[in-house]
């Protein structure tokens, strides 16, 4: 074999050896590159609908967005406010809550509503249970019970707090309603949440005092949702 023809076979020897780019450890990683691209673009169309409803549900908060209701004690009424021994205390008091939806586009939703009246910090009146109730848009509704019982157990505290009030003529009490409320617009409801509204009321009272008596101050009611 001639020197030239040596040299034809080692180039021929040399092209058909396989390239760096062409190994099989090479295919393998432009075979994963290229399945790459499909969950790129599924992972990218999911984020871009969460971003999307994330977005529409923003803008539906600030449209809808429900505000609490407001709540006012407008009248009261006492029947009957006693203190017998041991100390004991008979109780049969009316008070009218005013409850307002203050918003335009949504409808409040009450259940589990309950009412009753402290003096103190100690309930003078059994928690009364009341219907539920639904307050459309802008509307409102007066919430008017009779509360009271016979033979409640009181403190010393509460005894003689009751008998100085009625020596002065004024009397604070607190009447507390609770229960569990949802917002509704449209379709849309939301899920329920706890209710809790006091309204401290200053009234003019005496033992001779049987029947409506006066506000002595406005009574708007603090209200936690």
């Amino acid at each position: 074999m001639g020197e030239g023809e040596a040299k034809a076979d080692a180039k021929a020897d040399h092209k058909n050896v396989p390239s760096a780019s062409s190994t099989p450890e090479s295919y393998s990683k432009e075979g994963h590159r290229g399945g790459r691209g499909p969950l790129h673009a599924i992972c990218a169309a999911i984020f871009t609908i969460l971003v999307l409803l994330g977005i529409i549900a923003l803008i539906l908060w600030l449209i809808y967005r429900p505000h609490k209701p407001r709540l006012t004690v407008v009248g009261a009424a006492i029947y009957d406010l006693n203190i017998t021994a041991p100390p004991l205390i008979t109780t049969s008091v009316q008070f009218s809550v005013l409850a307002r939806n203050p918003n335009r586009r949504v409808s409040i939703h009450y259940d589990k509503l309950s009412m009753y009246v402290t003096y103190r910090d100690q309930i003078i009146t059994p928690p009364l249970p009341l219907p539920p109730l639904r307050l459309g848009h802008k509307s409102t509704v007066v919430i008017a019970p009779v509360l009271g019982a016979a033979g409640i157990p009181v403190s010393p505290a509460v005894a003689n707090g009751l008998k100085s009030d009625e020596d002065y003529g004024v009397v604070l009490m607190r009447v507390v309603v609770v229960g569990k409320l949802r917002w509704k617009a449209g379709a849309i409801k939301t899920g329920r949440y706890g209710f809790y509204a006091t309204c401290d009321v200053w009234l003019r009272f005496n033992r001779s005092s049987n029947g409506q008596v006066p506000l002595l101050a406005p009574s708007t009611c603090k209200v936690d949702v």
